[in-house]
Protein backbone atom coordinates (compact mmCIF):
# COMPACT_ATOMS: atom_id res chain seq x y z
CA UNK A 1 0.00 0.00 0.00
CA UNK A 2 1.24 3.62 -0.60
CA UNK A 3 0.96 5.82 2.69
CA UNK A 4 1.51 9.38 2.60
CA UNK A 5 2.85 10.60 6.25
CA UNK A 6 1.77 14.43 6.41
CA UNK A 7 3.77 16.13 9.81
CA UNK A 8 5.27 19.50 10.19
CA UNK A 9 7.88 17.88 13.42
CA UNK A 10 10.59 15.81 11.85
CA UNK A 11 11.23 13.94 15.07
CA UNK A 12 7.40 13.00 14.51
CA UNK A 13 7.48 12.49 10.86
CA UNK A 14 10.40 9.58 11.57
CA UNK A 15 8.77 8.31 14.49
CA UNK A 16 5.60 8.14 12.41
CA UNK A 17 7.95 6.35 9.21
CA UNK A 18 9.23 4.18 11.86
CA UNK A 19 6.40 2.74 13.38
CA UNK A 20 4.46 1.92 10.01
CA UNK A 21 7.98 0.13 9.11
CA UNK A 22 7.84 -2.07 12.11
CA UNK A 23 4.28 -3.01 11.46
CA UNK A 24 5.14 -3.65 7.61
CA UNK A 25 7.73 -6.27 9.29
CA UNK A 26 5.29 -7.78 11.94
CA UNK A 27 2.20 -8.11 9.67
CA UNK A 28 4.77 -9.27 6.58
CA UNK A 29 3.33 -6.41 4.17
CA UNK A 30 5.07 -3.83 2.03
CA UNK A 31 3.82 -0.35 2.37
CA UNK A 32 5.68 2.35 0.17
CA UNK A 33 6.00 5.95 2.53
CA UNK A 34 5.84 9.26 1.30
CA UNK A 35 6.84 12.12 3.79
CA UNK A 36 5.44 15.58 3.63
CA UNK A 37 6.23 18.65 5.69
CA UNK A 38 2.94 19.96 5.52
CA UNK A 39 -0.02 20.10 4.00
CA UNK A 40 0.48 22.51 1.52
CA UNK A 41 3.46 20.00 -0.23
CA UNK A 42 0.62 17.15 -0.36
CA UNK A 43 -1.42 19.33 -2.11
CA UNK A 44 1.04 19.89 -4.90
CA UNK A 45 0.15 18.01 -7.84
CA UNK A 46 -2.20 15.68 -5.45
CA UNK A 47 -3.30 12.43 -7.48
CA UNK A 48 -5.53 9.90 -5.61
CA UNK A 49 -2.66 7.44 -5.51
CA UNK A 50 -2.38 7.08 -1.89
CA UNK A 51 -4.46 3.84 0.31
CA UNK A 52 -3.82 5.83 3.62
CA UNK A 53 -3.16 9.59 4.91
CA UNK A 54 -1.98 9.92 8.14
CA UNK A 55 -2.23 14.19 8.85
CA UNK A 56 -1.04 16.16 11.84
CA UNK A 57 -4.35 18.60 12.48
CA UNK A 58 -2.05 21.34 14.77
CA UNK A 59 0.31 22.52 11.76
CA UNK A 60 1.15 25.91 10.70
CA UNK A 61 -0.50 27.62 7.97
CA UNK A 62 -2.98 25.19 6.50
CA UNK A 63 -3.50 22.72 9.15
CA UNK A 64 -4.63 18.73 8.59
CA UNK A 65 -8.40 19.23 8.95
CA UNK A 66 -8.66 22.46 6.38
CA UNK A 67 -5.86 19.41 3.82
CA UNK A 68 -7.94 16.72 4.58
CA UNK A 69 -11.29 18.49 3.07
CA UNK A 70 -9.09 19.64 -0.27
CA UNK A 71 -7.93 15.64 -0.34
CA UNK A 72 -11.92 14.92 -0.17
CA UNK A 73 -12.47 17.12 -3.23
CA UNK A 74 -10.12 14.95 -4.91
CA UNK A 75 -10.07 11.59 -3.49
CA UNK A 76 -13.08 10.33 -1.89
CA UNK A 77 -12.01 7.02 -0.87
CA UNK A 78 -8.15 7.54 0.57
CA UNK A 79 -8.13 6.71 4.56
CA UNK A 80 -7.58 9.37 6.52
CA UNK A 81 -6.22 9.26 10.17
CA UNK A 82 -5.79 12.60 12.22
CA UNK A 83 -2.32 12.91 14.58
CA UNK A 84 -3.20 15.22 17.13
CA UNK A 85 -2.47 16.41 20.98
CA UNK A 86 -6.06 17.04 21.69
CA UNK A 87 -9.00 14.46 21.64
CA UNK A 88 -11.99 17.11 21.04
CA UNK A 89 -9.99 18.04 17.41
CA UNK A 90 -10.79 14.76 15.87
CA UNK A 91 -14.67 14.93 16.30
CA UNK A 92 -14.00 17.57 13.09
CA UNK A 93 -12.70 14.53 11.50
CA UNK A 94 -16.38 12.62 10.77
CA UNK A 95 -17.02 15.66 8.32
CA UNK A 96 -13.97 14.46 5.93
CA UNK A 97 -15.19 10.61 6.41
CA UNK A 98 -11.79 10.06 8.64
CA UNK A 99 -11.83 6.62 9.87
CA UNK A 100 -9.42 7.10 13.24
CA UNK A 101 -7.66 9.61 15.54
CA UNK A 102 -4.21 8.58 17.26
CA UNK A 103 -3.00 10.45 20.37
CA UNK A 104 0.29 12.11 20.87
CA UNK A 105 2.63 11.23 22.58
CA UNK A 106 1.86 8.08 20.32
CA UNK A 107 3.28 4.58 21.38
CA UNK A 108 2.98 1.52 19.09
CA UNK A 109 0.80 -0.44 20.71
CA UNK A 110 -1.84 2.15 20.31
CA UNK A 111 -0.29 3.27 16.82
CA UNK A 112 -0.66 -0.45 15.48
CA UNK A 113 -4.19 -1.53 16.23
CA UNK A 114 -5.39 2.01 14.92
CA UNK A 115 -3.04 1.56 11.69
CA UNK A 116 -3.90 -1.95 11.38
CA UNK A 117 -7.93 -0.75 11.53
CA UNK A 118 -6.94 1.78 8.63
CA UNK A 119 -5.36 -0.85 6.31
CA UNK A 120 -7.94 -3.65 6.65
CA UNK A 121 -10.99 -0.45 5.90
CA UNK A 122 -8.18 0.39 2.69
CA UNK A 123 -7.68 -3.11 1.49
CA UNK A 124 -11.68 -3.68 1.50
CA UNK A 125 -11.56 -0.28 -1.17
CA UNK A 126 -9.09 -1.84 -3.48
CA UNK A 127 -10.22 -2.39 -7.01
CA UNK A 128 -9.85 -4.76 -9.81
CA UNK A 129 -10.89 -4.78 -13.41
CA UNK A 130 -13.76 -6.79 -15.00
CA UNK A 131 -14.20 -7.29 -18.55
CA UNK A 132 -17.53 -6.62 -19.64
CA UNK A 133 -18.79 -8.24 -23.02
CA UNK A 134 -20.72 -5.86 -25.07
CA UNK A 135 -22.67 -6.46 -27.75
CA UNK A 136 -20.42 -4.05 -29.94
CA UNK A 137 -16.90 -4.68 -28.37
CA UNK A 138 -15.28 -6.20 -24.68
CA UNK A 139 -15.05 -3.25 -22.41
CA UNK A 140 -12.67 -3.34 -19.31
CA UNK A 141 -13.80 -1.11 -16.26
CA UNK A 142 -12.72 -1.06 -12.72
CA UNK A 143 -15.01 -2.41 -10.26
CA UNK A 144 -14.46 0.80 -8.09
CA UNK A 145 -15.91 2.70 -11.27
CA UNK A 146 -19.23 0.47 -11.08
CA UNK A 147 -22.15 1.99 -8.92
CA UNK A 148 -24.40 -0.70 -8.80
CA UNK A 149 -25.90 -3.60 -11.24
CA UNK A 150 -30.01 -3.50 -12.69
CA UNK A 151 -31.28 -6.88 -14.16
CA UNK A 152 -34.10 -5.79 -16.61
CA UNK A 153 -35.82 -8.08 -18.96
CA UNK A 154 -32.61 -10.87 -18.43
CA UNK A 155 -30.33 -8.24 -19.54
CA UNK A 156 -27.62 -6.70 -16.48
CA UNK A 157 -27.51 -2.94 -16.63
CA UNK A 158 -23.99 -1.41 -15.37
CA UNK A 159 -24.38 1.94 -14.07
CA UNK A 160 -21.26 3.25 -14.05
CA UNK A 161 -19.15 6.18 -13.94
CA UNK A 162 -18.17 6.38 -17.20
CA UNK A 163 -22.21 5.76 -18.33
CA UNK A 164 -24.08 2.65 -18.65
CA UNK A 165 -23.62 -0.65 -20.27
CA UNK A 166 -25.63 -3.15 -21.15
CA UNK A 167 -25.11 -6.71 -21.67
CA UNK A 168 -26.82 -10.24 -21.00
CA UNK A 169 -26.14 -11.74 -17.89
CA UNK A 170 -28.05 -13.01 -14.90
CA UNK A 171 -27.67 -11.95 -11.94
CA UNK A 172 -26.20 -14.58 -10.08
CA UNK A 173 -23.39 -14.77 -12.00
CA UNK A 174 -22.51 -11.32 -11.68
CA UNK A 175 -23.15 -10.91 -8.14
CA UNK A 176 -20.57 -14.03 -7.37
CA UNK A 177 -17.76 -12.18 -10.21
CA UNK A 178 -18.31 -8.97 -7.96
CA UNK A 179 -19.15 -10.17 -3.82
CA UNK A 180 -14.85 -10.14 -3.33
CA UNK A 181 -15.27 -6.22 -4.52
CA UNK A 182 -18.23 -5.51 -1.72
CA UNK A 183 -21.42 -5.35 -4.05
CA UNK A 184 -24.62 -6.37 -1.69
CA UNK A 185 -27.86 -6.76 -3.13
CA UNK A 186 -30.33 -4.19 -1.72
CA UNK A 187 -33.20 -6.03 -3.77
CA UNK A 188 -33.96 -8.47 -6.14
CA UNK A 189 -33.09 -6.20 -9.12
CA UNK A 190 -30.49 -4.19 -7.68
CA UNK A 191 -26.51 -4.85 -6.95
CA UNK A 192 -25.00 -2.41 -4.96
CA UNK A 193 -21.27 -1.08 -4.98
CA UNK A 194 -21.18 -0.36 -0.58
CA UNK A 195 -18.25 2.11 -1.53
CA UNK A 196 -21.09 4.27 -3.77
CA UNK A 197 -23.60 4.58 -0.89
CA UNK A 198 -23.96 8.05 0.79
CA UNK A 199 -27.55 7.58 2.24
CA UNK A 200 -29.51 5.31 3.72
CA UNK A 201 -33.08 6.39 3.79
CA UNK A 202 -36.38 4.04 5.48
CA UNK A 203 -36.64 1.81 2.45
CA UNK A 204 -34.53 3.32 0.00
CA UNK A 205 -30.25 3.70 -0.37
CA UNK A 206 -28.75 6.81 -2.56
CA UNK A 207 -25.83 5.46 -4.69
CA UNK A 208 -24.58 7.01 -7.75
CA UNK A 209 -27.17 9.73 -7.63
CA UNK A 210 -29.83 7.33 -8.07
CA UNK A 211 -32.71 6.31 -4.82
CA UNK A 212 -33.11 2.28 -4.94
CA UNK A 213 -35.41 0.42 -2.81
CA UNK A 214 -34.08 -1.89 -0.10
CA UNK A 215 -36.53 -4.80 0.32
CA UNK A 216 -37.25 -6.70 3.37
CA UNK A 217 -36.10 -9.49 2.90
CA UNK A 218 -32.35 -8.22 1.62
CA UNK A 219 -32.45 -4.57 4.67
CA UNK A 220 -31.01 -6.69 7.36
CA UNK A 221 -28.38 -8.39 5.25
CA UNK A 222 -27.38 -5.37 3.38
CA UNK A 223 -26.94 -2.62 6.18
CA UNK A 224 -25.13 -5.72 8.30
CA UNK A 225 -22.45 -5.55 4.86
CA UNK A 226 -22.20 -1.58 5.24
CA UNK A 227 -22.01 -1.50 8.69
CA UNK A 228 -18.91 -3.69 8.34
CA UNK A 229 -18.12 -1.93 5.20
CA UNK A 230 -17.56 1.58 6.84
CA UNK A 231 -16.25 0.32 10.34
CA UNK A 232 -19.40 0.67 11.93
CA UNK A 233 -19.24 4.89 11.42
CA UNK A 234 -22.38 5.44 8.84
Amino acid sequence: MRIAVVEDEQEQRDLLSGYIQKFAQETNTQHTIDLFENGLKLLEDFKPEYDIILLDIEMPGINGMETAEQIRALDENVVLMFITNMAQYAVGGYSVGALDFVLKPINYTTFSIRFSRAVKRAGLRQSAQILLNLPDCVRRIETQQIYYVEVMNKMLHYHTQLGEFVLRGTMQSVESMLAQYNFVRCNHWYLVNLRHVTEIRRDTVLVGGDELEISRRNRKAFLTALTAYVGGSF
